[in-house]
């Protein structure tokens, strides 16, 4: 359990601090690289965005390592202190954090780990054709609901990465041993919602500020995979800890919505000659 956790923090520390990274490197890509194709090729060129690449495998091992030891919730809920990390490190790419969005990100994480404390055991995952067809869908699903809309703001790409790293968690529970085919399948879905999430997260950074569009995907990748963790693998919920749980993700699901910064009114229309 120590190790777990260990594991968890180390993760959280290593995704927050790339997220700044990832934030000042993708700003600085040309525009037109707003297709997956397109992103991956210019990345590769970046020398930045390939040592964010390194943090985010680091904190990848460090992220399974406590998905294997932990219950899916605690595992999840340990990374969701990537966000204050985020928040905290913004001002290195010139963002300024307002007291409200500091409560946000308060409320956000005292929602995750209220989730997490109502974790109960594990559920064990049997992993199946149909377990594997519902994450490849989910890919596909993901890919389509990136291509919708003309022009969405940042915290659509950044909830859409947060679905992906659910995903990862996901499919990462159902790499087992002994091998079999719907293993190998799981363990290439495991990288295939990690490109999505990121190539998605790369997305909305060059479009919203990094606490705005961070909040959306640590939700996503936390409250999603916890209850489907209850309602579809198996996981429990501890006796007595419903009322915390839903009360944690109303806390999360608000601080998420008000973390992002407050829309400017629209100007004032001049007044038309009579």
């Amino acid at each position: 359990m120590v190790l777990g956790l260990l594991a968890g923090l180390g993760a959280a520390a290593l995704f927050g601090t790339a997220a700044v990274l990832q934030a000042h490197a993708v700003r600085q890509l040309p525009h037109g690289t707003r297709r997956l194709g397109a992103f991956v090729g210019a990345a590769v060129r970046h020398p930045l965005i390939l040592v964010v690449v390194a943090a985010y495998l680091g904190g990848f091992v460090l992220h399974a390592v406590a998905i294997w030891l932990l219950p899916l919730y605690l595992a999840q809920a340990s990374i969701a202190l990537s966000l204050p990390i985020s928040a905290i490190a913004a001002r290195r790419v010139a963002e300024h954090v307002t007291a409200r969005q500091v409560a946000a990100v308060a409320a956000v994480v005292l929602g995750l780990f209220l989730l997490a404390g109502g974790a109960g055991a594990a559920g064990e995952v049997r992993v199946s054709p149909a377990f594997v067809a519902v994450l490849y869908a989910g890919i596909a699903g993901l890919l389509m609901a990136a291509a919708l809309g003309q022009d969405p703001p940042g915290e659509w790409f950044g909830a859409l990465s947060g679905l992906a790293y659910a995903g990862s968690a996901l499919a990462v529970r159902g790499v087992t041993w002994p091998a079999s085919w719907p293993v190998v399948l799981a363990a290439v879905a495991v990288s295939a919602f990690g490109l999505l999430g990121f190539w998605l997260y790369s997305t909305g950074l060059a479009r919203g500020s990094v606490s705005a569009v961070t909040a959306p995907m640590i939700v996503g990748q936390t409250a999603v995979p916890g209850l489907l963790g209850v309602l579809v693998l198996g996981d429990g919920v501890r006796a007595g800890w419903w009322p915390a749980v839903v009360a944690g993700l109303a806390l999360a699901t608000a601080g998420a919505a008000l973390v992002g910064p407050p829309q400017p009114a629209p100007p004032a229309r001049a007044p038309q000659p009579s």
